[in-house]
């Protein structure tokens, strides 16, 4: 069985990363491959980076940006092995054993065919303008195995998780999306609609989870379009779960989401200003409720 390591590139410096996995697949003489897509980073980075063509199996250049599910799945026109690796370009790996902890689950569990290792954030409290993205890795995406077992496709994230290959290309990443958030909530989904079965178990990464508060909440807002765009698509049935969803239906239910628009958009700048200055969770979740209603076709 052979696994395709496949990492999209984009703006980070992935030696550290790169040199971590090969030097795994050189240890034990695992049967692995090792794949980078740059999407169309900086100049910088790409100089930074472009000298691991000589340590990696491929490293595709790209000229124009394609997002984050458009890149997942150009892996497969490269990929060669038996079972697709994803990891985010600013993983770090946290055991010398990381690809032969998946390679022995899979082995054990002949039935597995999507397995999500999870992952970790640094307890370390930043300064004040990054926390709000370190307290929603804490308390939204730093899942234990138990609370990823009892919600398992919820649960899912694109960071770590490991694929057949003849399952992606049967449940490709939806291309619609094109910016931030939801792209993998949405390709589990699928993956629940077709009855497959996402596999959880403890084979932790490392993300960095610090940027400026402001940086997140555009990225929240651009999440929650992304997530409106699905909702007024033929795929709405696939998100009824997700809670963003849930609470705008019932508003719906209630009749006052229009109402409640109203409030946003008078005070959403406010919000914004609150956000980056306080880091509140609930306050975010509020503005993101918000930015989705704004954007869903009645």
């Amino acid at each position: 069985m052979k696994i395709s390591v496949c990492i999209p590139v984009y703006n980070f410096d992935v030696r550290e990363l790169v040199f971590s996995l090969s030097k795994e697949i050189e240890n034990h003489k695992l049967n692995a491959e090792i794949i980078l897509i740059d999407d169309a980073s900086s100049k910088d980075f790409i100089t930074i980076n472009e000298p691991l063509k000589d340590v990696v199996n491929q490293f595709i250049f790209l000229e124009k940006n394609i997002g984050r599910s458009s890149i997942r799945n150009l892996f497969l026109k490269y990929a060669s092995g038996d079972f697709l690796l994803f990891l985010d370009c600013d993983a770090k790996i946290l055991s010398e054993n990381f690809l032969k902890n998946y390679l022995q689950f899979i082995k054990e569990n002949k039935e597995s065919k999507v397995v999500f290792g999870g992952r970790i954030t640094s307890l370390k409290k930043p300064y004040k303008k990054f926390l709000l993205r370190w307290k929603y890795a804490i308390n939204r995406e730093q899942l234990s195995l138990t609370e990823r077992k009892k919600k398992p496709h919820l649960s899912f994230q694109s960071n770590n998780f490991i694929i057949k290959k003849t399952v992606l290309e049967k449940n490709i990443f939806n291309t619609d999306l094109k910016g931030y958030g939801y792209e993998d909530l949405l390709f589990s989904m699928l993956l629940k609609k077709n009855r497959i079965e996402i596999f959880h178990i403890e084979n932790y990464i490392s993300n960095i989870d610090y940027e400026p508060n402001q940086v997140f909440v555009t990225k929240s807002e651009e999440a929650s379009k992304n997530l409106s765009s699905i909702y007024n698509s033929s795929q709405k049935e696939l998100i009824s779960e997700i809670k963003l969803v849930y609470f705008y239906e019932k508003l719906r239910f209630w009749r006052i989401e229009k109402l409640y628009l109203i409030f946003f958009r008078l005070y959403k700048n406010h919000l914004r200003k609150i956000i980056s200055k306080n880091s509140s969770l609930l306050i975010l979740d509020l503005y993101k409720l918000g930015c989705f209603i704004e954007n869903v076709k009645v």
